[in-house]
């Protein structure tokens, strides 16, 4: 009798994680086209840095080789992580997106009058760019644990708060390209989540001011905010002949190669363009000037439709999320994507202004490969739980 009456310890079994059934709920599609771009980014960025050291040809495309083998270990880990995970860690996850930007302020390596990267010894990183793929997380959160009112103004002026703090601190490196990535994160995030028109609507109109006001109206005050190499970038691209040897330069030498490029490209001998540095930044910012050189049009368009796959199978995301949060994120990454291979590919064609912002996949440089691999990895992991639970409910952390 006593023994019937003493409540026996239960005993919490933990679930084992189904990996094959995680596997074939993959968006196959999205991976195989994210496998493809990353193939072609590499061997185009062969070609393009091929004469960059002098007798090392193959110095940027090792280096390029060993950020992509960290990328895709970052996005295999990314898949088996239970996207419930950054929700419940989104005060962690944003104290260390502060504390990362704030480091590099403190105490950051300077490159080209920039304050952007932290150095580890041989290794270097840029957090802003790990800092676009986090703010989409701390904002997701935020927003999907307060979905019943997200349509009131309270909930939209706290979510800008979360977003002003990191966009000002990348803002201050000075990175004002990473800046608008972080601007047109909140603005997805925020479209996503379903917040009203009237508060998107205030909220353009109000970053439409700020513009204004840092472009022209402070500096007519005698107020610089921004240096004036960077005003020029800004501004330059309405007429980019006003200076073609000077603040115009990178942007008439990247129009050229665009153009020197016909059809099928000049090829990688007799691109004068890049080989023989006209064209800056041509393995970075302008790298897309060089491929259009080099491979011409069709490689050019190639390039293009592969993103236009990859975007569209994170979009398709966003319809089979199982929550809101899942569905923001997959939005903010989507859109945040879009928004930096648009304005970098405009920049090039003097349709965007020059900003700094990487072409994903392609850009030699490591902190942006590693950083939209392992959102591909979430982005994987949001497809694989969505419509439905899976056969276990194990979760991975």
């Amino acid at each position: 009798m006593l023994e019937s009456r003493v409540a026996r310890p239960s005993v919490r079994t933990v679930p084992v994680l189904d990996i094959g059934h995680l596997l074939r709920r993959l968006d196959w599609l999205m991976l195989g086209a994210v496998a493809t771009l990353l193939a072609y980014g590499l061997w185009l960025l062969n070609g393009i840095t091929r004469d960059d050291i002098p007798g090392d040809p193959t110095y940027y495309i090792r280096h390029q080789v060993v950020y992509a083998a960290v990328g895709l270990a970052g996005l295999l880990l990314a898949v088996f992580v239970n996207p419930d995970v950054y929700r419940r860690r989104r005060l962690v996850i944003y104290v260390t997106l502060i504390g990362s930007l704030l480091l590099v302020l403190a105490g950051g390596t300077s490159a080209r009058g920039s304050q952007r990267w932290i150095s580890l010894g041989s290794f270097r990183f840029q957090p802003s760019e790990f800092g676009k793929l986090l703010l989409v997380l701390c904002l997701a959160a935020f927003l999907a644990d307060r979905g019943r009112r997200i349509s009131e103004v309270r909930t939209t002026m706290v979510a800008i708060g979360i977003a002003v703090v990191p966009t000002a601190l990348v803002f201050l490196q000075p990175d004002v390209g990473s800046a608008l990535v972080y601007v047109a994160v909140l603005a997805s995030v925020l479209f996503v989540a379903g917040t009203r028109w009237l508060h998107l609507g205030v909220l353009l109109a109000a970053a439409a001011i700020i513009g204004t006001g840092v472009l022209w109206a402070a500096p007519a005050a005698g107020v610089d905010i921004l240096k004036p190499y960077q005003v020029q970038r800004l501004t330059s691209f309405t007429n980019p002949s006003q200076d073609p040897s000077g603040a115009t330069y990178n942007v008439t030498q990247s129009q050229i190669a665009v153009g020197s490029g016909g059809t099928t490209g000049r090829g990688v001998s007799g691109s004068t363009q890049t080989n023989f540095d006209y064209l800056p930044e041509h393995a970075t910012d302008f790298v897309f000037a060089s491929l259009a050189e080099q491979r011409g049009f069709v490689g050019a368009s190639i390039l293009l439709l592969l993103y236009l796959l990859v975007v569209w199978r994170a979009l398709n995301t966003i319809a089979v999320a199982r929550d809101l949060f899942s569905a923001i994120v997959a939005g903010g990454i989507a859109i945040g994507l879009l928004f930096q291979i648009v304005v970098n590919v405009g920049m090039t064609i003097g349709m965007a202004p020059v900003t700094g912002i990487p072409l994903p996949f392609v850009s030699a440089g490591g902190s942006s490969l590693i950083m939209n691999l392992i959102a591909i990895g979430i982005l994987q992991a949001i497809h694989a739980r969505g419509r439905g639970p899976l056969r276990s409910p194990a979760r991975f952390w």
